[in-house]
């Protein structure tokens, strides 16, 4: 295996092996995951400097396993006396006769899902461009000090960098999988005062090399700061139904959120996701191609196989304005009769494996910005995400972004309004789309939960969109 591989897991792969086939002979089917990431955080400010572990990272194992129509989870850290663990996991794991002994149980419908066979191993740890830690923390200082020299309105100025490098094996009956790669995270946030008014704003960047983000977000700080500033003379938007831009973070969001969560196929099987009933149905105009998966690009959800031991997939949810597929994890899959999507996603090892968005984003067209604004009236270029939220059941949406660049005439007037609050009717929205760009960017510097807890780092993005947007 590559040198980067975790040293803990493999000298606990035979022992996890061995674990598995003993399980196997007690139960219709038995798998182990383990997890080994290890990762660092650092901040540095115009008068401090931090650096502490990661908040991702882990080490340990998951064991699932299916008997009488029930799949069943058990967790721990380590593989010290493989009979003691198998005995152990065996009395807690008894869902022969009661439910209730299970540690996580989930009904099935008798239909243990078919795994290809396969035994493989991946690493994209050639592609990841490392940096000392003492050039990161001056090139971030370099970047802090010229920012709060060039703007008076700075009072303070900060960059985060999150390195996480991700080591996992996969073994069951018939896969004997092993990955290793990392990911880069990086912010920059300034706060800026005047007279009584005081205002932020941020950037970020995400990929697979430090080089590569510190570059990229370097690029991104002087607008940042210059939109902070225009930021202080900010007016309130008139609300109402506008023609909007919105920039590739934006259209990321509203990929997100507008058709994220409400294909994410475990909320089909509890009934919960209006989608479930327009698979093949137009849900958008004809420019409209959004795609989800863990393979087209790489990035901070940018995997070989996922928690579950599914390989990562590229799957095409919106083609032509039409709802073809969700995504489903392996158990969301067995249920409803379907393959799974290699979205079966955990918090961590010692949380349940959910359907999950990895990267979502709406596909480019043939159109440049320029072209777009052009055709504008009256309406906004809206950019920096600051939150958004969805109702599956419903679909409505609630976006909302920090800068709304006003258009008028064809051309941006410098004039900016504060904050933009998106709301509406998804296939509304989608099928308001009348131009899309050819640009496109991808985002990974955030993180999603599931409702309001069980976070994974996600990727968006996309181009720049043209829609009639409500705004508030």
């Amino acid at each position: 295996m590559n040198k980067d591989y975790s040293t803990f897991l493999e000298n606990k792969y035979k022992d996890a092996k061995k674990l598995v086939e003993k399980l196997s002979k007690a139960f219709d089917y038995a798998s182990i995951l383990g997890v080994d990431s290890d990762g660092q955080c650092i901040e540095v400010s115009e008068k401090n400097i931090s650096v502490k572990d990661s908040g991702w990272k882990e080490r340990g194992f998951v064991v699932r396993i299916f008997n009488n129509g029930l799949f069943s989870e058990f967790s721990f850290s380590d593989i010290t006396n493989v009979t003691s663990l198998y005995n152990q996991i065996v009395k807690e794991l008894d869902v022969s006769d009661n439910i209730d002994k299970a540690i996580y149980a989930e009904k099935s419908t008798n239909v243990l899902y078919e795994e290809e066979k396969i035994a493989k191993e991946f690493s994209r740890m050639d592609e990841y461009v490392d940096v000392p830690l003492k050039d990161i923390i001056s090139k971030c200082k370099k970047e802090i000090n010229n920012s709060m020299n060039e703007n008076e309105y700075i009072i303070s100025a900060s960059i985060d960098i999150e390195v996480l490098k991700i080591s996992k094996m996969f073994i069951s009956s018939k896969k004997d999988l092993k990955q290793v790669y990392a990911w880069v995270d990086g912010s920059y946030q300034c706060i800026l005062n005047r007279n009584d008014t005081t205002k932020f704003n941020y950037c970020g960047s995400s990929g697979i090399s430090l080089d590569e983000v510190l570059k990229k977000l370097s690029k991104q700080i002087p607008q940042t700061n210059k939109d902070g500033l225009s930021l202080l003379d900010a007016a309130h938007i008139e609300p109402g139904e506008y023609d909007c831009i919105t920039t590739p973070l934006i259209t990321g969001l509203i990929a997100h959120e507008a058709f994220g969560h409400g294909v994410e196929m475990d909320m089909f099987v509890k009934g919960r996701a209006l989608g479930q009933q327009y698979i093949g149905e137009r849900v958008g105009s004809d420019l409209v191609e959004m795609h989800e998966g863990a393979i087209p690009f790489n990035d901070v959800s940018s995997y070989f196989f996922d928690d579950e031991g599914t390989l990562a997939h590229d799957t095409i949810e919106i083609k032509d304005g039409i709802l073809v597929s969700g995504v489903a994890d392996a158990i969301a899959a067995s249920q409803l009769g379907i393959k799974p999507t290699g979205n079966g996603k955990r918090e961590s090892f010692m949380r349940k494996a959910y359907s999950r968005m990895t990267s979502t984003y709406f596909s480019p067209k043939k159109s440049t910005l320029d072209e777009m604004i052009k055709t504008i009236e009256y309406g906004f270029l809206i950019d920096t995400s600051i939150s958004g939220m969805e109702d599956p059941k419903n679909w409505g949406i609630q976006c909302i972004a920090l800068i709304g660049k006003e258009i008028k005439d064809g051309k941006l007037t410098g004039k900016i309004f504060s904050p933009i609050i998106m709301t509406g009717y998804v296939p509304d929205l989608l099928k308001s789309i009348s131009m899309v760009s050819k640009d496109f960017e991808l985002y990974g510097s955030g993180a999603c939960g599931k409702g309001y807890k069980e976070w994974v780092k996600t990727s968006i993005g996309g181009p720049y969109l043209k829609a009639k947007v409500k705004l508030g």
